[in-house]
């Protein structure tokens, strides 16, 4: 590890264990922009009704105010999440258990916990992994328990690409596939409804000449949240859980490929190629 390494963690331990609690009342108004986003009727959901479990990652967003935004549209350090001394944030992995599914109009909320906080040095630079667990609850009862990784990278030289991972190849062996645009309208109302202004998903001028990408990104909680969709129109129980990891970029206008096998012994195999073929993300779903 460097000194520079060493420095920064002598402010951010301290954050290690630190818990936030943000309310929500899963209004209704919000749900049917939900639903409306997912291509989903909107006039379908009532007061009091159950959500699908896994559409508690679209509420309870952090809230910043405008003033405490960095320049890439992300929240300064310390405001929401630790001062980690590096610009670039991606999420990667993801681990999730599901008990049950929110209630329209019901209070909640969300406790979220900096689990940990490591650095690494390895052949594309300096980086930090941040890995955050967030508890859902409503009406005393724990629905979700979510943590999930971001990494955190240097700021990319002026003018020059940013550092990718190594593209594999999609498997093939899929027993069913979907086909979904990425298109700027889906993505610009993913971002609206989850307040999220990191601007490589909406600037294609900053994501190319800042940040190095070929593109205006896709968002990969968006990613995830398709990957469950197609899963659960094959799924014979009520999803229970999943472990999943992005592995190459997505960009906004390009469709998305989800494929997956048949569910054996409760379980299922999920993954996202680009148009290209390249492997972008990969899933394993159990089922009650």
């Amino acid at each position: 590890m460097t000194t520079s390494l060493d420095d920064a963690m002598t402010t951010l331990r301290p954050w290690i264990g630190r818990v936030r609690v943000i309310e929500d009342d899963i209004a209704l108004p919000m749900v049917r922009r939900v639903a409306s986003m997912l291509d989903r009727d909107p006039d379908s959901f009532k007061a009091g009704m159950e959500l699908p479990a896994h559409w508690f990652s679209m509420f309870f967003v952090d809230i910043a105010r405008q003033s405490e935004l960095r320049e890439d549209g992300h929240a300064k350090g310390g405001v929401v999440l630790p001062p980690i001394p590096m610009p670039r944030r991606m999420g990667a992995g993801r681990r999730l258990k599901l008990m049950g599914g929110l209630r329209i109009g019901q209070p909640a909320l969300r406790k979220s916990e900096v689990v940990d906080i490591v650095p690494k040095s390895g052949r594309s630079g300096n980086i930090f992994v941040l890995t955050l667990r967030n508890t859902i609850e409503q009406d005393g009862r724990v629905l979700a328990v979510d943590e999930f990784d971001a990494i955190y990278r240097e700021a990319t030289p002026p003018g020059q690409k940013t550092t990718a991972t190594v593209p594999a190849s999609a498997p093939s062996d899929h027993a069913w596939q979907d086909t979904v645009l990425l298109s700027e309208t889906l993505v610009f109302r993913y971002s609206a409804i989850t307040w999220n202004a990191h601007r490589i998903h909406y600037d294609a001028d900053y994501a190319r000449g800042v940040e190095g990408y070929e593109h205006t990104v896709h968002n990969g909680g968006l990613t995830m949240q398709l990957m469950i969709d197609a899963a659960l129109k094959r799924a014979p129980t009520p999803l229970r859980g999943l472990t999943a990891r992005l592995t190459y970029p997505l960009w906004v206008g390009d469709p998305l490929t989800i494929r997956g096998a048949e569910v054996r012994d409760g379980r299922m195999k999920v993954w996202a190629a680009d148009k290209a073929g390249h492997l972008c993300g990969e899933m394993d779903l159990e089922f009650a």
